[in-house]
């Protein structure tokens, strides 16, 4: 998550305000991990469709090795539901990416009194999530740190009314040093408490 903050001067005698808003720009599924694991399915999926059918065919249709002495059934037909399979995941992968599921931004306006958060979602009926709240609504920001096995590291804006809203990217949990520096500098910008520390 990146955020810009979009200063209003005072033109009468040149000082600069406070600043009204703050942009954060939240990273969704076009992570370059994410890049890498959609070529690696692609490529591994295509290689034991192209095994399977160099069995059948008896012809070597790959280049490191020499799938025509494997019998098609049942070695080359296994391999070609594994590669199905596999093509499978990568469509939904790219797919993902094209669609870039999660990213978006969140926007906090003191000159409206506004709070926004987009986040792109599957196409459909609810493709884009907008939420949009009044600052004097926002109770406090949430800083949670979950270590082990399944880590998680998030903030959240605790708003009356409404369950707690998830500010960061999902995935990849952010450095704790970051996580607090982006907490405290939202925190002071609403002026409410950070809590979870």
């Amino acid at each position: 998550m990146t955020a810009s903050t979009i200063n209003k001067g005072d033109s009468s005698n040149g000082d600069r305000s406070k600043a009204s808003v703050l942009n954060q720009k939240v990273l969704g599924s076009r992570r370059l991990s994410n890049y890498w694991w959609a070529t690696v399915v692609t490529l591994g999926a295509t290689g034991f469709v192209l095994a399977s059918v160099s069995s059948y065919l008896k012809v070597n249709l790959l280049i490191v090795t020499d799938p025509t002495q494997l019998i098609f059934v049942p070695q080359g037909l296994v391999m070609g539901l594994y590669g199905a399979a596999g093509l499978l995941l990568a469509l939904y992968q790219w797919l993902t990416i094209l669609w870039d599921i999660g990213g978006g931004y969140n926007e906090f306006n003191q000159e409206a009194g506004t709070v926004k958060i987009f986040r792109n979602g599957f196409p459909g009926k609810n493709r884009r999530i907008e939420l949009e709240n009044r600052i004097q609504d926002v109770q406090s920001v949430q800083l949670t740190v979950k270590d082990g096995l399944n880590p998680r590291r998030a903030l959240y804006l605790r708003v009356k009314g409404r369950r707690d809203i998830p500010l960061t990217r999902v995935g990849q949990p952010l450095p704790l040093k970051d996580l607090e520096i982006q907490g405290a500098e939202l925190a002071r910008f609403l002026g409410v408490p950070l809590e979870g520390l």
